[in-house]
């Protein structure tokens, strides 16, 4: 006889499943998928070459909740963009906000012991009126929801790091049960490092843009640095320093870096009488005073020409969007922003990787002998704290899509271990009553 039966909805890979099934092992307790939901055919593929015995079944929304089998616990990682801050944060709004209606419809409609559901950080202050206000009303509607359907909720923000996976990935994680609260706090803290994690002596990128930041870098200097030209610091690179569009001079080179620290500074915005944006376009006037270059007209114009530069006007709040303002004069502001290269940053395998997401995985690199590489479909499992027999056949386009949209295995493991541990209790609670009955 099966100990837990769940579901698994919204099952991506299935990493909330993974997760769960290893927490139940680790107590003794067998475990049954009964049922899963998934829509994109890419993850599908993925789960029936992991679970290939069982039906994979799609659209939530049109299943009816009297043909889903009965069952223990409910597991899901409802779609977060509605309230990512890489998304436009619409919530509810937005109609993948609203499948957690879904996840309350099965929930009432078949009552089981608990669940536990996942989403992004920014569900915790997502439509938050005080900005002095520990949650949002979104997240408040959810709780509450919760509650009326007579669950002891917990919920709390965990990082992957602190759970043995070498990635800063923070994510909430909402669980109850009927029969008390799950306890989310003193998880006992292991981490690792991404050099635990990544293979050594594969092919390596011999693309031009690569062959240019080597030949003005040491590898050894390259460790956790980011390329992207809208930015500074000591660990950014620009893509002047790299001269990737085009020979610069020194005075140039300055002339950026000054105009990079400039344009950020409000009172540009006083100056045009605009609300300020984060990075101005700059007139001559305004460029001469930190940069007073008897060339320094000649300079901005090779500056465009090679497209480190362009011209163009402010822009003014129109509604909550930003729109250019062409009564105002044409400045110069820098052209590429994040994600504009191939490489957006190099790992430090020393420390973690940033937190994963789909749009940015393939920009990831790593220092693999005398050479820089992406990361492999292998490793982003790893970072994710999937075990190397989990089978993972798809291309490198799609495995990173799938593997910026899951989940922490180790942190459900043990997340999932504080609800399953009360569930274990009511288990002896029966055994007690049924022995007494006797």
């Amino acid at each position: 006889m099966t100990d837990v039966k769940f579901i698994d909805l919204f099952a991506g890979i299935g990493g909330i499943r993974r997760g769960f099934e290893l927490a139940c092992a680790s107590r003794g307790l067998s475990a049954e998928c009964v049922f899963t939901s998934e829509i994109k055919p890419y993850a599908v593929e993925i789960l029936k070459q992991n679970y290939p015995n069982e039906k994979i079944h799609g659209d939530i929304t049109q299943i009816p909740s009297k043909t889903i089998p009965e069952f223990d616990f409910l597991l899901a990682g409802f779609p977060c963009q509605a309230f990512s801050a890489a998304g436009k944060r619409l919530g509810f709004e937005d109609t993948r906000g609203t499948l957690f209606f879904e996840v309350e419809r099965i929930l009432r409609d078949k009552s089981p012991y608990g669940f536990l559901l996942e989403n992004v950080e920014g569900l915790v202050t997502h439509d938050r009126i005080d900005p002095r206000g520990e949650i949002g009303g979104t997240l408040t509607l959810i709780l509450d929801r919760l509650d009326t359907l007579g669950y002891k909720v917990s919920h709390k923000v965990l990082n992957a790091k602190f759970f043995g996976v070498p990635q800063e990935r923070k994510r909430i994680y909402i669980v109850g049960t009927k029969k008390a609260k799950p306890n989310l706090e003193d998880f006992t803290q292991r981490k690792k490092r991404l050099k635990d994690v990544l293979e050594t002596g594969l092919p390596v990128s011999d693309s031009e843009f690569v062959r240019l930041v080597l030949r003005r870098y040491k590898l050894s200097e390259l460790y956790g640095k980011s390329i992207k030209d809208k930015r500074g610091g000591k660990n950014n690179i620009h893509s002047w320093d790299i001269e990737y569009k085009g020979a610069v001079s020194q005075s140039e080179k300055n002339l950026m870096n000054e105009l990079l620290k400039e344009r950020r500074k409000k009172k540009w915005a006083k100056d045009y009488g605009i609300d300020w944006m984060d990075g101005m376009p700059l007139t001559v006037s305004h460029i001469r005073t930190f940069c007073d270059d008897a060339n320094l007209e000649y300079m901005l114009a090779n500056l465009v020409e090679k497209g480190y530069l362009k011209i163009e006007h402010p822009k003014r709040k129109v509604g909550g969007a930003r729109v250019k303002d062409t009564s105002l004069p044409l400045g110069y502001n820098i052209v590429a922003g994040k994600m504009s290269f191939e490489i957006n940053k190099i790992l430090d395998p020393k420390s973690v990787a940033p937190t994963l997401v789909a749009m940015d995985m393939q920009h990831l690199f790593v220092v693999d002998g005398d050479g820089l590489r992406t990361l492999t479909l292998r490793e982003g499992l790893r970072l994710f704290g999937y075990p190397d027999d989990f089978i993972f056949e798809t291309s490198l386009e799609n495995g990173y899509d799938l593997l910026g949209n899951t989940v922490a295995v180790p942190v459900i493991k043990e997340v999932a271990g504080r609800v399953l541990d009360i569930y274990k209790k009511r288990g002896a609670c029966r055994a007690i009553d049924s022995n007494t009955a006797l």
